[in-house]
């Protein structure tokens, strides 16, 4: 039996105004929604994922939240705050990891976006725990 991978994009924008237009679906960027409605593919602001897994877990109780120290850490780091606030992740039909096919085709139409410079950095990534960082170890002091 093979095993096949799921897959994952993310991208990166240069600066906070353009972030803010992505996170509240500006149709001064048409390009790239048509491009992710095309897709079926929604970018989640990885900021905001983190403030509300912080959120929850404050909400419901450390014991299941497993990175909440870290994520808490990162989410008042300003530095982090700032770099993350312009970082999203692709999810295509509410997943957040899809068929290589879907990724390979989604990577292949947000290209013409890198190259005009609305998206800095774009990044696939796998399901594969070889390639990826393991979570960080919880510690006494998460929780």
């Amino acid at each position: 039996m093979t095993l096949e991978w799921q897959y994952q994009l993310r991208f990166d924008v240069s600066d906070a105004g353009t972030a803010e237009a992505v996170r509240r679906g500006d149709p001064a960027l048409g390009r790239l929604f048509d491009v992710l409605t095309a897709h079926h593919a929604l970018a989640r602001c990885q900021f905001d994922a983190f403030a509300e897994y912080v959120a929850a877990a404050e909400a419901e109780g450390l014991e299941n939240y497993p990175l909440y120290g870290w994520t808490k850490a990162t989410i008042e780091d300003p530095a982090k705050k700032e770099k993350y606030q312009k970082s999203f992740t692709l999810y295509v039909d509410g997943q957040e990891v899809y068929a290589k096919e879907i990724a390979d085709a989604l990577e292949r139409d947000l290209q013409p976006l890198v190259d005009a410079g609305l998206i800095t950095r774009l990044s696939k990534y796998d399901t594969n725990p070889a390639n990826n960082p393991q979570p960080p170890q919880r510690s006494s002091d998460q929780g």
